[in-house]
């Protein structure tokens, strides 16, 4: 056999794919091994991978195996016009995926009194269809009066009181980096931590275990302890213990 050759058993594992796919590809002619051996068993060369390539390509793009079959199965096919659209389509899905984790960061720093949002900006990076979808999704998930309720509050505030509400948050961290030598359960300390939940009633009022996920996050994700780490190095952890004084006072 030639050193090229793969089985069925070696492809699926390089492909990432099951042995019963390739089987199932052959079967409706849209994949068919490069040669079989007198034993029965289905051996793929170069050819056979470079094909194989251009289905799972297509694939992601959702196009339905028939039409892939038509695509590939055209004597004018040019693989390497292929690649290049393979390529531009990509892009373009890097793109608009770099694009929402940018619209998910700003909603978690909106939610999290760090900057304020527009209502386009928090579907930046979706098309219509997926607007509906999210939607659609986010009335099952959550109370969909709460979550109006929540917009209308930050709606009704004047331009002049959402600059004073983010100077006022930013002030509570600025006022807790003096405090923390004298201790996450000191006096001083839990009144800053008390002013810091009073302000999140700004966008919504969390509850005490919910406070608890806000400072883990802030500990948890690289981005937000970086951010304040920058005001004050190990401010994000202080934060944490802090609030977890805080929250076991309050039960």
């Amino acid at each position: 056999m030639n050193r090229s050759m793969l089985t069925v058993k070696q492809l699926s594992k390089l492909a990432g794919v099951t042995p019963r796919t390739l089987h199932h590809y052959d079967a409706i002619g849209l994949l068919k091994p490069s040669r079989v051996g007198d034993n029965g068993y289905r051996y793929y060369g170069e050819d056979a991978l470079l094909r194989l390539q251009q289905i799972l390509f297509y694939r992601e793009l959702d196009i339905p195996l028939d039409d892939i079959k038509k695509i590939i199965g055209r004597r004018d096919f040019d693989v390497l016009g292929a690649l290049q659209s393979h390529k531009d389509a990509l892009n373009k899905q890097v793109a608009r995926l770099n694009q929402l984790i940018n619209t998910v960061d700003n909603t978690i720093n909106h939610l999290k009194g760090n900057n304020i949002m527009s209502e386009k900006a928090y579907f930046e990076g979706f098309n219509e269809e997926e607007q509906e979808k999210y939607a659609l999704e986010a009335e099952q998930l959550y109370d969909p009066e709460t979550v109006r309720a929540s917009n209308r509050k930050w709606k009704a505030y004047s331009a002049a009181k959402k600059e004073a509400i983010m100077a006022e948050g930013k002030a509570i961290y600025v006022d807790m980096i003096p405090a923390m030598p004298k201790g996450a359960d000191s006096p001083e300390v839990q009144a800053i931590i008390e002013r810091w939940r009073k302000h999140m009633d700004y966008f919504w009022t969390p509850k005490l275990d919910q406070l608890l996920d806000l400072v883990n996050g802030y500990n948890d994700d690289p981005r937000f302890k970086a951010n304040f780490d920058k005001m004050s190095p190990g401010l994000a952890e202080f934060m944490r213990e802090a609030v977890k004084v805080y929250v076991a006072n309050k039960k």
